[in-house]
């Protein structure tokens, strides 16, 4: 890929050098070193939680923390798990402190931090079905107002609300938010969620997230931007365990969803080291196997469409996240060979791939002398640097608008 290609990725900036007294400094040479990236190149990583509360045994912490350090060589953002059934089984013991302690710890290593879901009909809290709907209700917006209050600050990013397209006609089994979607109507509850979400916390990113690329989802999107539902970025899923969607069918959804003209994050993205599951599979949920092996052959053909698939959403300039569901294949969904590392913590191409893209190929460094009024000029892109002039290390943003930035040695 061309770096024109990613023109709206980079800035051009010019940097002046002077002394405590004013004096520019002339003929120095220095190192520019991008630390961070503006776009979000994030993963699912729930083993942050054990790590950072440092509540396992000592070998598997041991362990968890290898694997840790493998993300954090890679990535910037990170998604933790908010799901109801899991994070308050029991009503009135949520598990604030282990998750404020993990979104801590990421969040003092430079990553940004998403939860994920705020509301979901799946793996909601099963004591909803004891309370009637008006109750469940009041229930899941006391549930927003609690937990993104909580995380102020550290999760300032959420996907609200979950795969409303299926949600009030979802009959695998019965459970609260289902009844309270049917109740208030697609439009009805996300205006609803939304609404206690942006009151809680008013400069947080608020996503919209649905695995339903087809044109249900489009309709649902416009239905509540005609309702005045403000929803700063546009959430798709794209699990691939029946195999990868191609650049087609990719660039034929970017289209789709393009015209909303709203920041699209590819919040869960799938892309299988071993079989292909089989194409009658409906509900990806329905497909259990005792083994599912990641093989030399089909990690390559990961790592090709990994490739393919990050340099096409890197380039479309609406995309402003990617977010890799399954980091290792231990535990991951379905049991599937979703991750970029195996289940022994050693990398696969894949990860090798997103390595080269992500802290090179995407990545400005550079070492440059000043002129005589002690100016160096760039192109790089936007986000986090390292100005390094002999043991001086002073850090600086890159953005679209920076200009002419004056920094004293």
């Amino acid at each position: 890929m061309q770096k024109n290609e990613l023109a709206h990725r980079m800035a051009d900036s010019s940097i002046k050098l002077v002394d405590g007294a004013g004096n520019p400094i002339a003929g120095q040479e220095i190192t520019l070193r991008q630390t961070n990236h503006k776009f979000i190149f994030g993963c699912g990583i729930f083993d942050a939680i054990p790590v950072a509360n440092r509540n396992v045994p000592a070998d598997r912490l041991a362990f968890l923390e290898r694997k840790l350090d493998l993300f954090l060589d890679v990535f910037n953002g990170a998604t933790l798990p908010f799901y109801w059934a899991m994070f308050e089984p029991e009503k009135g013991s949520p598990k604030i402190p282990e998750l404020q302690t993990a979104a801590r710890w990421l969040k003092d290593r430079n990553v940004s931090v998403k939860g994920h879901p705020l509301c979901w009909h799946t793996l909601t809290a099963p004591w909803l079905l004891d309370l009637g709907n008006e109750d469940i209700l009041k229930a899941q917006l006391a549930r927003i107002e609690r937990d993104v209050t909580a995380f102020h600050g550290l999760i300032d990013t959420w996907d609200v609300i979950n795969e409303v397209v299926i949600m009030p006609i979802f009959d695998k089994y019965d459970n609260g938010i289902t009844r309270i979607s049917q109740d208030l109507g697609r439009i009805g509850i996300i205006k609803e969620m939304f609404a206690k979400t942006r009151e809680c916390n008013p400069g947080a990113t608020l996503l919209l997230n649905d695995f339903n690329t087809s044109i249900n989802y489009e309709i649902l999107i416009d239905g509540c931007l005609n309702a005045g539902i403000t929803i700063d970025a546009i959430g798709i899923q794209s699990h691939q365990h029946q195999g990868y969607w191609g650049r087609e069918k990719l660039e034929e959804v970017l289209e789709r969803f393009s015209h909303f003209g709203l920041p699209i994050h590819f919040t869960e993205n799938t892309l299988t080291s071993g079989h292909i599951m089989p194409p009658e599979i409906e509900d990806l949920n329905d497909y259990r196997i005792p083994d599912w092996p990641s093989t030399p052959e089909f990690e390559e053909r990961q790592a090709r469409e990994i490739d393919e698939m990050y340099s096409i959403l890197f380039k479309h300039p609406l995309v402003e996240a990617i977010t890799t569901w399954n980091f290792s294949d231990e535990g991951a969904w379905l049991g599937a060979p979703a991750g970029i590392v195996r289940a022994d913590n050693t990398p696969k191409p894949s990860y090798e791939i997103l390595k080269k893209r992500i802290k090179g190929d995407w990545s400005t460094n550079m070492t440059v002398t000043t002129d005589e009024s002690g100016t160096v000029s760039f192109h790089g892109f936007v986000g986090e640097y390292e100005l390094i002039c002999g043991d001086r290390k002073i850090s600086f943003q890159l953005e679209k608008d920076t200009g002419t930035a004056r920094l004293v040695i």
